[in-house]
């Protein structure tokens, strides 16, 4: 059965930081893209970070600079540091993996989720 399980959300004020976790079982986590997308109320999920399993890391505009995506294959669990967190980061995080090496940046190309995590940002 694969389980990622997502950890590390809450609140925090703006220009704080916050790291999030996902362990994963069940999946061969070192052959697998793994990534970060997030999800606004109301709104689809949009990509934050992926990591193909060769290590290169993409990341999508609103986040460059400002949160660091890794993996830890030994571990089977990817991690997401923010740093200098804003308002508009406010969403429900999720990580996700994909039974590849290489990564794309479309939700609909992955297929294993975790349950998402809440990250609150107050000003």
């Amino acid at each position: 059965q694969v389980q990622l399980v997502e950890s590390g959300g809450g609140s925090v004020q703006a220009g704080g930081s916050l790291t999030l976790s996902c362990a994963t079982s069940g999946v061969t986590f070192a052959t697998h893209c793994v990534a970060w997308f997030r999800q606004f109320p109301g709104k689809e999920r949009e990509g934050v970070a992926t990591i193909a399993s060769f290590g290169s890391t993409t990341y999508f505009d609103s986040t460059k600079g400002r949160f660091t995506a890794s993996r830890d294959n030994a571990k089977n669990t990817l991690y997401l540091e923010m740093d200098s967190l804003k308002p508009e980061d406010t969403a429900v995080y999720f990580c996700a993996a994909r039974p590849s090496t290489r990564c794309t940046g479309s939700p609909a190309t992955f297929h294993y989720w975790g349950q998402g995590t809440q990250v609150t940002v107050s000003s």
